[in-house]
């Protein structure tokens, strides 16, 4: 095994996977060399240490998903088709993910609860990528609830991420079916706080499916 021209692409993608499988604690650095192909050497070409090799495979984690909330964020349509649709997106990713590695689960809240009390620049920079997702979907329920749009947007993330929990702890992926049924619930309590109701813009384009 050697060093060559992508090594570090493949530490980086070695260290995502067995961190979303498996955490942080149960991986070293010899096991993410070995499924990286890459002397444990040459590793610290690139990284000088696993905290800091799993603060780039998390930023990179981020990186391939945040495409997908900016445009939910940056569309001009209804506010609620957009939020909708990247529940939908994020929930089919983690069936795909399923698919492929029999495991289900937010990497980032996995290892964010795993961490809770250790390795602070790690957690720092997981609550850093939530924030910002949270402040994503603040910027698209704003036009519904204005007087408290983190609150809410803190509870549509917590909703999603709940029923991942419950759906990795039970195995089931049907349990993320009604996961949109039960955020429009919160949007539509936001709605009648702010005045605004079913009836406002906020209910125009949104399915009835859950």
């Amino acid at each position: 095994m050697g060093r060559t021209s992508d090594a570090r692409q493949r530490l980086l993608a070695a260290a995502g996977d067995l961190m979303h499988r498996r955490g942080y604690a149960a991986i070293g650095v010899a096991e993410i060399c070995a499924r990286a192909e890459v002397r444990k050497g040459s590793f610290y070409h690139f990284f000088p240490s696993k905290e800091a090799l799993s603060i780039a495979a998390i930023d990179a984690y981020w990186e391939a998903q945040r495409p997908e909330w900016l445009a939910a964020r940056d569309r001009a349509d209804d506010p609620s088709a957009r939020l909708e649709s990247l529940i939908h997106a994020l929930i089919e990713a983690q069936r795909a993910y399923r698919e492929t590695t029999g495991n289900l689960g937010c990497m980032l809240v996995n290892v964010g609860i795993e961490l809770s009390d250790r390795e602070p620049s790690v957690r720092a920079r997981i609550r850093e990528i939530l924030d910002e997702q949270t402040a994503l979907v603040a910027d698209i329920v704003v036009e519904i609830d204005r007087d408290t749009t983190l609150v809410t947007a803190r509870a549509v993330l917590a909703q999603l991420e709940g029923a991942l929990l419950f759906a990795k702890l039970h195995d089931d992926p049907s349990l993320l079916d009604h996961v949109w049924a039960q955020i429009r619930r919160i949007l539509d309590a936001a709605g009648d706080r702010a005045g605004v109701g079913t009836g406002g813009d906020f209910g125009t384009g949104r399915s009835e499916a859950g």
